[in-house]
């Protein structure tokens, strides 16, 4: 698995790298299937009050790529969502691949009596 956390008008500290890479040990957890992944970390500098933290996630898995992304004022809190975010897509095509079967229609057997 490859990972790339890098950050746009951003220093990626140590502390944030360790707390990206704590909550991607979740999504890991649940899929381990995973390819590569990509973390951008930024700031959009729109006002001074209005200074918005981003934060997205590219996540290759064998036949898909996942994106999610979120703002918040935080950029904690901006990750805390962006993980539940991905945690719920990760699960839904965890199930999608292994719900592609039918439940087979028992057959009925008629016997005389």
């Amino acid at each position: 698995m490859n990972l790339t956390i890098s950050g746009h008008h951003l220093e990626v500290t140590p502390a944030l790298r360790e707390y990206v890479l704590t909550k991607l040990d979740r999504v890991t957890r649940h899929f381990d299937q995973v390819v590569d992944i990509n973390v951008l970390l930024s700031v959009e500098k729109l006002k001074e009050k209005e200074r918005r933290q981003k934060a997205e996630v590219t996540l290759h898995v064998k036949g898909r790529d996942i994106f999610v992304e979120n703002t918040h004022e935080d950029l904690y809190a901006a990750i805390d969502q962006l993980m539940d975010k991905l945690d719920r897509q990760v699960c839904r095509h965890k199930d999608k691949l292994q719900d592609h079967h039918h439940a087979s229609v028992k057959r009925i057997d008629t016997m005389p009596t």
